[in-house]
C-alpha cells in the first residue's frame, strides 16, 4: 500500500544486546587471587631493587672493612691486606652499579643468593639455613603465647569492662605496647640477669649449648627452650598487651550485636553466648592480623638477639651490618620481604574466606 511506512530493517530486530563472554585467558588474570599473586611479586621485585642500592649507601664496603680489620688486628701494612682482600672476595665495589645489579639479578634467578663476604667460601642460603630456624623458633612461640594469652585477657577486660580488673589489664597493656623490645630485653637482662640473678647470662648465649647435637630428644628440646627463654619472654611482653587490647575492642563490639541480645533472650547460658556467640566473632579480626604478624617473625629480632647473644637471623643481620657484608644483608631483607609479603597474601585469602564480600568487591 502507498500509505504505509516502511519500519527500518534494525528496529524489526531489536532485542537484547547480548555481551561477548570474556575468554579464559581474560577470566583468569582478571581473578582476584592472581591480581594479589601479581602484586606480591612485583612488591618483592621493588623491595629487592632497593634493598640492592641502598645497602650500597652506607659509607664503606665489604672490601675497605676486611682491610681495616686486619690492619687492625694484625698490623698488616695496606698493601698486604689489599692483596688478601683480593684473593678473598669475589666482589668488585668498584664496578658500576648497573652492572653490579644485572650480575645479582641473573644470579638470584638461578637460586645463587651470592657468598659471604665476612665467611669467605660460605653461602648466603647457607647463613640463613643455618640461623633463620631458630629465629623462627623463638618468636614463632612467642607471637602464639602472646595471642592466646592476649585472647584470653582482652575478653576478660571486655566482660570485667570500667572495674578495677579492667582498668588494670588495660594500663599494663598499654604500657607493654608501648615499651620497645629492646628496651625491655635491656631491662631483662639488668634485672633477671644481673641483679637477681635468675638466669646465667653467659650460660643462656647462643642457640644451643656447645657440643650438643641436635636431636628430637627431651634433653636437647629443654636446651633449646633454656636458651630461648629471654627471647621469647621479651617477644612474649612486648605484644600480649596491642593483642589484649584489640581482642578487647572486638569483644566490646560484639557485645552489642544484635545476635547477641538475640541469644541473651533465648535464655541460653553465658558460657554457651560467650564461646559460641562473642568469642568466635571477635577473635576473627585477630586472625588475619595474626597472619600479618608472622610475616614480621624475621625482621623483629635484630636487636633482641644481639642483647641476649642468641644466634639468631637477627644476629647475623645485626653483624652483617657492621661488616656491610651485602650479599647477607640482600639474601636475609630477601627472606623479610618474601615473608612479609607471603603473609600478608596469606591475610587476604584468609579474610576472603571468612568475608566474601572481598572478593566481589576485589572483582568490581
Amino acid at each position: 500500500m502507498s500509505g504505509a511506512v516502511e519500519t527500518p530493517a534494525s528496529k524489526l530486530i531489536e532485542g537484547p544486546v547480548v555481551e561477548p563472554r570474556p575468554s579464559a585467558v581474560s577470566r583468569f588474570f582478571n581473578a582476584w587471587l592472581v591480581r594479589r599473586l601479581f602484586k606480591a611479586v612485583l612488591t618483592v621485585f621493588i623491595v629487592t631493587s632497593g634493598t640492592f642500592f641502598l645497602v650500597r649507601l652506607l659509607p664503606g664496603n665489604p672490601v675497605d672493612t676486611y682491610i681495616q680489620t686486619q690492619i687492625a688486628q694484625t698490623g698488616i701494612s695496606y698493601e698486604a691486606a689489599a692483596a688478601q682482600a683480593k684473593n678473598l672476595f669475589s666482589l668488585d665495589p668498584n664496578a658500576p652499579l648497573i652492572q653490579q645489579y644485572a650480575t645479582y639479578m641473573v644470579n638470584l634467578l638461578k637460586g645463587d643468593f651470592g657468598n659471604s663476604a665476612l665467611s669467605p667460601g660460605t653461602s648466603v642460603a647457607s647463613v640463613i639455613k643455618t640461623y633463620l630456624p631458630w629465629t623462627l623458633f623463638s618468636v614463632g612461640v612467642a607471637t602464639v603465647l602472646a595471642f592466646v594469652i592476649g585472647i584470653v585477657a582482652g575478653m576478660i577486660m571486655a566482660y570485667r569492662r570500667e572495674t578495677w580488673v579492667d582498668h588494670s589489664l588495660t594500663s599494663i597493656g598499654a604500657f607493654l605496647h608501648a615499651i620497645p623490645n629492646y628496651i625491655l630485653a635491656i631491662l631483662i637482662v639488668v634485672f633477671l640477669g644481673v641483679k637477681l640473678q635468675w638466669f646465667n647470662l653467659t650460660e643462656a648465649r647462643g642457640s644451643y649449648t656447645p657440643g650438643v647435637h641436635p636431636s628430637f630428644s627431651l634433653s636437647f628440646l629443654n636446651d633449646i627452650f633454656y636458651h630461648a627463654a629471654l627471647p621469647i619472654l621479651a617477644y612474649t611482653l612486648t605484644t600480649v598487651g596491642s593483642w589484649a587490647l584489640v581482642m578487647k575492642s572486638s569483644t566490646v563490639e560484639t557485645l552489642g550485636e544484635d545476635y547477641v541480645t538475640v541469644a541473651r533472650a533465648r535464655g541460653l547460658s553465658d558460657s554457651r553466648i560467650r564461646n559460641g556467640y562473642v568469642g568466635r566473632n571477635a577473635v576473627l579480626p585477630l586472625f588475619s592480623a595474626l597472619a600479618v604478624s608472622l610475616g614480621f617473625v624475621v625482621g623483629g629480632a635484630i636487636f633482641v638477639e644481639k642483647i641476649f647473644g642468641y644466634q639468631g637471623i637477627g644476629f647475623s643481620l645485626f653483624n652483617a651490618v657492621n661488616g656491610r657484608d651485602y650479599a647477607v644483608l640482600q639474601g636475609i631483607f630477601l627472606v623479610i620481604t618474601i615473608s612479609v609479603v607471603a603473609a600478608n597474601l596469606l591475610a587476604d585469602i584468609l579474610y576472603s574466606r571468612l568475608d566474601p564480600r572481598i572478593r566481589v568487591q576485589g572483582k568490581g
